[in-house]
């Protein structure tokens, strides 16, 4: 009885190899149901206080929050501002890799960079060093779980998934070849820019995709007992 058990409870944390069909998915781009529209922005929340938890803790950042704190302190603006143009200067790099935004890729670029201001505003820095790993992890959890709700909408990428996809597509690199030549150029030019990295860069750079995938994991199941349940 107990090994069956076990088995089971493992198969909600294993980690998915894809983005689930969810019954809140979108038809396309841009067609927004309140439902998936509620989804979406839950998600892009929990990505923002989570990112804010990193922040927070002192331990270092994540390498796009990294940049954006480089050019945060440069410019003398708010953290929140300075991700909003990271954001849009990433998208500007989508028009010669001809990437298609639609509307999760809008509110990515602002409903991301408010809820990261949020949450620097309204939580405390950390120097208890017990605490801060603590919210190193809730904050990679946080940020895991709201990927994926996001994700699962159907309604695009966010600017630097899509930068990501857009050279996938024209180079045919690996993907994570790709994703860690990106996260570098964040995670040094953030630095050189006065960004602060440090244990919770590398515990984030280690596990937010694990995070992810478990995420699209429990979402799957969660979406599939929706469906049946409208169906009873």
């Amino acid at each position: 009885m107990g090994k069956p058990s076990l088995a089971r409870s493992l198969k909600f944390i294993v980690p998915a190899r894809e983005v689930p069909k969810t019954s809140w998915r979108a038809q396309n781009y841009w067609t927004v149901r309140p439902k998936t529209f509620l989804i979406l922005i839950s998600g892009l929340f929990m990505m923002g206080i989570g990112g804010s938890m990193s922040v927070q803790s002192n331990l270092g950042n994540p390498p796009w929050t990294v940049l954006a704190q480089g050019i945060s302190r440069q410019a003398g603006i708010s953290l929140g501002w300075a991700f909003f143009i990271v954001s849009c200067f990433v998208l500007l790099i989508w028009f010669p890799l001809r990437v298609t935004p639609g509307f999760g890729t809008v509110a990515n670029t602002v409903f991301f960079a408010a809820s990261l201001q949020l949450g620097v505003t309204f939580i405390p820095p950390q120097h208890n060093f017990k605490i801060s790993l603590f919210m190193i992890f809730c904050g990679i959890s946080l940020v895991g779980f709201g990927t994926a709700l996001y994700i699962s909408c159907g309604l695009g990428s966010g600017p630097r998934d899509g930068w990501m996809i857009g050279l996938l597509e024209r180079t045919g690199i690996r993907i994570w070849k790709i994703r860690f030549v990106i996260e570098c150029f964040a995670l040094t030019s953030g630095y050189l820019l006065g960004g602060k990295i440090g244990l919770g860069t590398v515990l984030v750079m280690l596990f937010v995709g694990q995070a992810v995938a478990i995420s699209f994991t429990l979402l799957d199941k969660f979406s599939g007992r929706l469906s049946r349940n409208a169906l009873e």
